[in-house]
Protein backbone atom coordinates (compact mmCIF):
# COMPACT_ATOMS: atom_id res chain seq x y z
CA UNK A 1 0.00 0.00 0.00
CA UNK A 2 1.38 3.59 -1.14
CA UNK A 3 2.46 6.19 1.80
CA UNK A 4 0.25 8.86 1.99
CA UNK A 5 2.45 12.54 2.04
CA UNK A 6 2.36 12.81 5.76
CA UNK A 7 3.90 9.63 6.16
CA UNK A 8 6.70 10.16 3.45
CA UNK A 9 7.20 13.68 5.10
CA UNK A 10 7.49 11.53 8.75
CA UNK A 11 10.18 9.45 7.02
CA UNK A 12 12.29 12.30 5.75
CA UNK A 13 12.45 13.49 8.88
CA UNK A 14 13.03 10.55 11.13
CA UNK A 15 16.24 9.79 8.72
CA UNK A 16 17.79 13.33 8.53
CA UNK A 17 17.72 12.95 12.29
CA UNK A 18 19.36 9.75 11.95
CA UNK A 19 22.24 11.23 9.49
CA UNK A 20 22.65 13.64 11.92
CA UNK A 21 23.15 11.31 14.50
CA UNK A 22 25.38 8.72 12.94
CA UNK A 23 29.02 8.26 13.48
CA UNK A 24 29.29 6.29 9.91
CA UNK A 25 26.58 4.83 7.45
CA UNK A 26 27.01 1.80 5.08
CA UNK A 27 25.21 1.21 2.33
CA UNK A 28 24.20 -1.93 1.03
CA UNK A 29 22.03 -3.91 -1.74
CA UNK A 30 19.77 -6.75 -0.59
CA UNK A 31 18.24 -8.08 -3.73
CA UNK A 32 17.65 -11.59 -3.26
CA UNK A 33 18.44 -11.78 0.35
CA UNK A 34 16.49 -14.55 2.38
CA UNK A 35 14.81 -13.65 5.49
CA UNK A 36 16.81 -15.91 7.63
CA UNK A 37 20.16 -14.04 7.02
CA UNK A 38 18.57 -10.47 6.79
CA UNK A 39 17.08 -11.80 10.43
CA UNK A 40 20.52 -12.49 11.64
CA UNK A 41 21.89 -9.08 10.20
CA UNK A 42 19.16 -7.06 12.21
CA UNK A 43 19.98 -8.56 15.14
CA UNK A 44 23.48 -8.67 14.93
CA UNK A 45 23.41 -4.76 14.08
CA UNK A 46 21.08 -4.34 17.33
CA UNK A 47 23.31 -5.84 19.53
CA UNK A 48 26.19 -3.50 17.95
CA UNK A 49 23.85 -0.49 18.75
CA UNK A 50 23.95 -0.19 15.07
CA UNK A 51 20.83 0.17 12.88
CA UNK A 52 19.43 -1.71 9.24
CA UNK A 53 17.26 0.45 8.09
CA UNK A 54 15.27 0.25 4.59
CA UNK A 55 15.14 3.45 2.21
CA UNK A 56 13.32 3.84 -0.76
CA UNK A 57 16.09 5.73 -3.39
CA UNK A 58 13.60 9.03 -3.70
CA UNK A 59 12.91 9.71 -0.40
CA UNK A 60 16.77 9.27 0.22
CA UNK A 61 17.58 11.32 -2.92
CA UNK A 62 15.26 14.03 -1.33
CA UNK A 63 16.81 14.36 2.19
CA UNK A 64 20.73 14.45 0.62
CA UNK A 65 19.16 17.26 -1.68
CA UNK A 66 17.51 19.43 1.02
CA UNK A 67 20.32 18.59 3.19
CA UNK A 68 22.60 20.62 0.36
CA UNK A 69 24.69 17.14 -0.01
CA UNK A 70 25.61 16.78 -4.23
CA UNK A 71 27.57 13.63 -3.04
CA UNK A 72 28.91 11.52 -5.45
CA UNK A 73 27.30 8.40 -4.41
CA UNK A 74 23.74 9.88 -5.47
CA UNK A 75 25.16 8.64 -8.90
CA UNK A 76 26.14 5.01 -7.35
CA UNK A 77 22.86 4.60 -5.84
CA UNK A 78 20.75 5.55 -8.53
CA UNK A 79 22.41 2.58 -10.63
CA UNK A 80 20.83 0.36 -8.34
CA UNK A 81 18.16 -1.74 -9.33
CA UNK A 82 17.57 -3.82 -6.19
CA UNK A 83 16.31 -3.16 -2.37
CA UNK A 84 18.22 -0.54 -1.04
CA UNK A 85 19.23 -0.20 2.56
CA UNK A 86 21.23 2.19 4.99
CA UNK A 87 23.13 0.53 8.38
CA UNK A 88 24.21 3.53 10.85
CA UNK A 89 26.71 3.13 13.48
CA UNK A 90 25.82 5.07 16.55
CA UNK A 91 28.29 4.70 18.51
CA UNK A 92 31.37 2.79 16.63
CA UNK A 93 32.45 4.06 12.90
CA UNK A 94 33.95 0.91 12.14
CA UNK A 95 31.29 -1.50 13.57
CA UNK A 96 28.58 -1.03 10.72
CA UNK A 97 31.22 -1.60 7.69
CA UNK A 98 32.92 -4.83 9.66
CA UNK A 99 29.61 -6.49 10.08
CA UNK A 100 27.74 -6.11 6.54
CA UNK A 101 31.28 -7.01 4.96
CA UNK A 102 31.23 -10.31 7.38
CA UNK A 103 27.79 -10.93 6.76
CA UNK A 104 28.99 -10.05 2.70
CA UNK A 105 31.29 -12.64 2.64
CA UNK A 106 28.78 -15.40 4.55
CA UNK A 107 26.24 -14.35 1.47
CA UNK A 108 26.92 -12.97 -1.95
CA UNK A 109 23.59 -11.40 -1.84
CA UNK A 110 24.03 -8.70 0.47
CA UNK A 111 26.30 -6.45 -1.92
CA UNK A 112 28.30 -3.24 -0.16
CA UNK A 113 27.71 0.16 -2.50
CA UNK A 114 29.48 2.21 -0.62
CA UNK A 115 29.93 4.39 2.88
CA UNK A 116 29.75 7.87 4.50
CA UNK A 117 32.53 8.39 7.13
CA UNK A 118 32.94 11.21 8.80
CA UNK A 119 30.66 13.04 5.97
CA UNK A 120 32.70 11.79 3.46
CA UNK A 121 31.69 9.29 0.72
CA UNK A 122 33.79 6.05 0.88
CA UNK A 123 33.97 3.73 -2.39
CA UNK A 124 33.12 0.08 -1.72
CA UNK A 125 36.82 -0.73 -1.41
CA UNK A 126 37.36 1.82 1.35
CA UNK A 127 34.60 0.37 2.84
CA UNK A 128 35.95 -3.36 2.72
CA UNK A 129 39.39 -1.68 3.74
CA UNK A 130 38.09 -0.05 6.71
CA UNK A 131 36.06 -3.20 7.46
CA UNK A 132 38.90 -5.15 7.87
CA UNK A 133 40.81 -2.54 10.56
CA UNK A 134 40.61 -3.68 14.04
CA UNK A 135 38.38 -2.36 16.46
CA UNK A 136 38.82 0.12 19.12
CA UNK A 137 38.84 -2.69 22.12
CA UNK A 138 41.03 -4.59 19.78
CA UNK A 139 43.36 -1.60 19.54
CA UNK A 140 42.68 -1.09 23.38
CA UNK A 141 43.89 -4.14 23.96
CA UNK A 142 46.82 -4.37 21.95
CA UNK A 143 47.78 -1.10 23.53
CA UNK A 144 47.32 -2.54 26.78
CA UNK A 145 49.24 -6.01 26.23
CA UNK A 146 52.44 -3.55 24.68
CA UNK A 147 51.92 -1.33 28.21
CA UNK A 148 52.14 -4.70 30.16
CA UNK A 149 55.21 -6.17 28.31
CA UNK A 150 57.14 -2.96 28.50
CA UNK A 151 56.94 -2.50 32.32
CA UNK A 152 57.42 -6.14 32.79
CA UNK A 153 60.65 -5.80 31.14
CA UNK A 154 61.61 -2.44 32.84
CA UNK A 155 60.57 -4.38 36.46
CA UNK A 156 63.14 -7.24 35.06
CA UNK A 157 65.78 -5.14 34.04
CA UNK A 158 65.83 -3.68 37.73
CA UNK A 159 65.95 -7.18 39.14
CA UNK A 160 68.80 -8.17 36.90
CA UNK A 161 70.96 -4.60 37.86
CA UNK A 162 70.15 -5.43 41.64
CA UNK A 163 70.59 -9.09 41.54
CA UNK A 164 73.90 -8.01 39.68
CA UNK A 165 74.78 -5.62 42.29
CA UNK A 166 74.33 -8.64 45.14
CA UNK A 167 76.20 -10.63 43.22
CA UNK A 168 79.23 -8.22 43.03
CA UNK A 169 78.86 -7.48 46.88
CA UNK A 170 78.80 -10.89 47.57
CA UNK A 171 82.50 -11.47 45.24
CA UNK A 172 83.67 -8.51 46.96
CA UNK A 173 82.63 -9.96 50.48
CA UNK A 174 84.40 -13.31 49.82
Amino acid sequence: MPKTKEQKKEIIKDLKEKITKQKSIVLVDFTGLSSKPLFHLREELKDSNCLFQVIKKTLLFKVLEEGGNKLPFIENIKKVKGQLALIFGFQDEILPAKIAYQNSLKNEKLRILGGVFENNFLTIEKVVELAQLPTKEELFGKLAGSLQNTISSFVNLLKFNLKGLIYTLNSIKK
